[in-house]
């Protein structure tokens, strides 16, 4: 017999956007359930270096929030959960989700790691780009929240030395699915995106080439806790001298069915560029473009500083990528500012710009209307993208379409504005006394002061 659950709202994706609905939600005094299919919060801006343009701890304004969310005392968080069908259910819904088996007791299990440490099993760590690697019991990454540790069956070789290491016996073989009923009166849809695939463009190399990588890979070799600590080659760990960016490489692009602009891929090169000259003081670094789309604030003085910084853009095509015996890339090149000239140029590392697709196709379990693209689309765009066709569902973050960090944010506070609007008071809520807060105010009289200070007295209107 599945569990049940009430609630006033169920949020479904824990990235930035999941998560700051249901802060401000939470903080209206509404009850609000988040549901995440990964093991930990965050989504992917947890994975990222930096921020454009300010050049802010990506993970300084993600983990405060991800600790808020957790520890709030109006929200309920679910990692590791699978959203099924969302019926309506008279002015409400009811939500049928799956607790994944993670092996472990989250109840008991402290999040000390012993078990990982026991582990001997290594695979690929998907969290680094598949770049590093985890040991089949494992926590996340080290900021994840919760702090519990799962275990990927596939890879366990069942030697039971896990269960021996952990001090409180929270490893369990015998765990099953658990299925929730979930009652909620509204919901937030913010299941994000994925990447373009890296391999989408044959003539890339992308997944055959080690030294070819993905935007979400740079970030990783560029965080302070990434998989190497530092900027290496992953075919051979040695330091690049010539790095190239190679843009629009998942986005329009209408053989891959991407024919949209990305809005952030261009940003997110930059600001990459940027910070390998730091890391990286004696490479070049050249990023290959058609045209540069900086559109936010600030966006194109950020572009005009990098240029400044010494880091080469060459408006131009990439025709293929063609990988040498030593690791090497060779780069076949139509450069559009000279008449249409092809050349051949070698680069240690070439990242390619992958754009941003849906993260999810959120009709499996909702009935909400998509774009031609995939993104759940408003009736109303130009009065509110957040809305959906269904009363009670709003949608927030890259589920509409592709945007940066700072317009998923804001669309999460508005999503989360017009729930409030439509739920109306929370059903728990007391109203504040008709006459607010009881303030005390002394007054000091103006001549008794004046004297005592010998002065004549100040008049105040």
């Amino acid at each position: 017999m599945a569990e049940r659950m009430d609630t006033d709202v169920l949020v479904v994706g824990a990235g930035i956007a999941g998560l700051q609905s249901a802060l401000d939600l939470a903080d209206r005094g509404y009850r609000v359930l988040v549901v995440e299919r990964e093991a930990s919060t965050g989504g992917k801006m947890i994975a990222l270096s930096k921020v454009f343009p300010t050049m802010d701890c990506s993970s300084c304004i993600t983990t405060p929030r991800m600790s808020s969310v957790s520890h709030h005392d109006n929200i309920t968080t679910w990692t590791y959960t699978d959203v099924g069908a969302i019926e309506r259910a008279g002015e409400a819904f009811t939500a049928h989700v799956t607790r994944k088996v993670r092996y472990v007791d989250e109840g008991l299990c402290i999040g000390c790691r012993l078990c990982e440490y026991a582990c001997p099993v290594e695979v690929p760590h998907e969290f680094e780009g598949n770049l590093g690697v985890r040991r089949a019991a494992y926590i996340p990454f080290g900021t994840a929240i919760p702090q519990t540790a799962l275990i990927d069956i596939d890879a366990c070789v069942y030697c039971g030395k896990c269960e021996k290491a952990c001090p409180t016996d929270a490893i369990d073989f015998a765990q099953e699915p658990v299925e929730v009923t979930v009652h909620a009166r509204s919901v937030v849809l913010a299941t994000g995106f994925k990447t373009t695939p890296l391999d989408a463009k044959k003539e890339y190399a992308g997944g055959s080439a080690a030294n070819v990588i993905g935007g979400l890979d740079m970030e990783r070799l560029l965080s302070p806790n990434g998989p190497y600590g530092r900027v290496l080659r992953p075919s051979d760990g040695k330091i690049p001298d010539s790095v190239a960016y190679v843009q629009c490489a998942g986005s329009r692009d209408e053989t891959l069915g991407v024919p949209y602009c990305s809005r952030v891929c261009c940003m997110y090169a930059i600001k990459q560029s940027m910070l390998l000259s730091g890391a990286l003081p004696m490479a070049d670094i050249t990023v290959y473009y058609m045209d540069i789309r900086a559109f936010g604030k600030g966006y194109e003085q950020f572009y005009q500083t990098a240029r400044s910084m010494g880091i080469t853009f060459v408006k131009a095509k990439v025709a293929r990528i063609t990988e040498q015996p030593n690791g090497d890339l060779n780069l076949r090149v139509e450069m559009i500012e000279e008449d249409g000239r092809v050349t051949e140029v070698t680069h240690d590392l070439v990242v390619l710009s992958v754009g941003l697709q849906p993260g999810d196709d959120p009709r499996r379990f909702i009935g909400v209307d998509l774009d031609e693209y995939g993104f759940i689309t408003s009736p109303d765009p130009k009065l509110d993208a957040t809305l959906t066709k269904l009363p009670g569902v709003v949608a927030v973050g890259t589920a509409i379409g592709p945007k940066d960090i700072v317009d998923s944010i804001m669309e999460a506070s508005a999503g989360a504005t017009k729930l409030a609007i439509y739920l109306g008071p929370p059903t728990d809520s007391s109203e504040p006394p008709d006459d607010g807060l009881e303030v005390e105010v002394r007054e000091i009289k103006a001549a008794d002061a004046a004297a005592a200070a010998g002065r004549p007295e100040v008049q105040h209107a």
